[in-house]
């Protein structure tokens, strides 16, 4: 499903990197090196399509200037606990020689390909090294839950809660915080990062309501059937659910812009709420039981490894066994009520 969601907004992709300087404005020779870094870039095929989306669209720009063809590098970067030996195994192999000579080569990449470990709450290249960063699906992920969510001491404790849909203004204020503070850090590094005419694409779950306890899309998926099988798996204490909370925000435009602004780095080329679809694989929307397994497939995908490592496989079985049954027995509502909106962020290096 992100993969039709991100096709969908690839018009917009290419818009930003027509952005893009195809060398820096007092610079009298051309680019001997174009880098792209995919940040949050997962293990399967999706960041590969992407990375060769922005690779090829570049080619065709240096093409139509006349300039001559840099070398291009791709970084992709996720936390040490990816699997980068399983996303690299999909890659195609480098053509060897000239640029000319790799984009003659039939099934071959035309650009050199790194992994880079890491949080992207941090540094992750030398200073100046980037001409375009992506990002899909990964920043609505904080850096941590907040502390204060998780103090029994604190206004903010999401007591019977795993999520923030529905939660206290204290919990959501927490929330937004968070949000803020990680994305101020991003936005500070990449900069540092960036290349003189650099541009970026972000795009992360949004909402369309002002008040940050409506999360939406992800409300619906972690703040109903998910949380309700929470309550309802009874082979935990309430103290161990109460210590589990999803550390994902949903930004609103303003939440986001006041942060871009905020940090002055970037100029906004675009920043809107796109309508991404529902976030569920379904085939027969009159099977109940297929949504239910759709629902439950979309939960464990996005906080499978979270709530293994929470409570152990066994009892994590069980949960997602349980938010299969209630999707199955609310499958129509389910399927008419669940809907993803993004925030399409389009940034330039001010």
């Amino acid at each position: 499903m992100q993969a039709k969601h991100a096709r969908s907004m690839l018009h917009l992709l290419k818009e930003t990197l027509d952005t893009v300087q195809l060398k820096p404005s007092l610079s009298p020779r051309p680019e001997s090196l174009f880098a792209v870094a995919d940040l949050g870039c997962s293990s399967g095929t999706n960041t590969l399509y992407t990375v060769d989306v922005i690779i090829q669209h570049m080619i065709k720009r240096y093409e139509s200037s006349g300039q001559e063809l840099p070398e291009f590098s791709a970084y992709f970067s996720d936390l040490p606990s990816n699997d980068f030996n399983t996303l690299f195994q999909l890659l195609p192999p480098l053509a060897i020689g000239s640029m000319e000579e790799c984009l003659a080569t039939d099934n071959h990449r035309p650009y050199f390909a790194a992994a880079v470990p890491g949080s992207f709450y941090r540094r992750l290249f030398p200073t100046g090294s980037i001409n375009f960063f992506h990002s899909a699906f990964s920043l609505h992920w904080l850096s941590q839950v907040p502390e204060s969510v998780m103090d029994k001491r604190s206004k903010a404790y999401n007591k019977g809660r795993v999520f923030i849909h529905g939660a206290n203004e204290e919990t959501a204020s927490a929330y937004k915080k968070q949000f803020q503070s990680d994305l101020a850090s991003f936005l500070r590094f990449r900069s540092l990062e960036m290349r003189r005419g650099g541009s970026m694409f972000l795009v992360c779950l949004g909402r369309t309501s002002v008040d940050p306890i409506d999360q939406s899309g992800p409300g619906l998926l972690f703040g109903t059937h998910f949380q309700d099988a929470w309550n309802d798996l009874g082979l935990i204490t309430s103290e161990k659910r109460d210590t589990f909370n999803i550390p994902v925000y949903a930004s609103s435009l303003q939440d986001f812009r006041e942060v871009v602004e905020a940090d002055g780095s970037f100029t906004i080329n675009k920043l809107e709420v796109f309508k991404g679809g529902s976030p569920l694989v379904v085939n027969q929307p009159d099977n109940a039981a297929e949504v239910g397994r759709a629902l439950s497939n979309s939960c464990r995908s996005v906080a499978g490894v979270l709530v293994d490592a929470h409570i152990g496989e066994r009892l994590s079985e069980e949960l997602f066994s349980r938010v299969e049954r209630r999707g199955t027995s609310h499958a129509k509502e389910t399927l008419e009520q669940i809907q993803f909106y993004h925030i399409v962020a389009s940034l330039s290096l001010a």
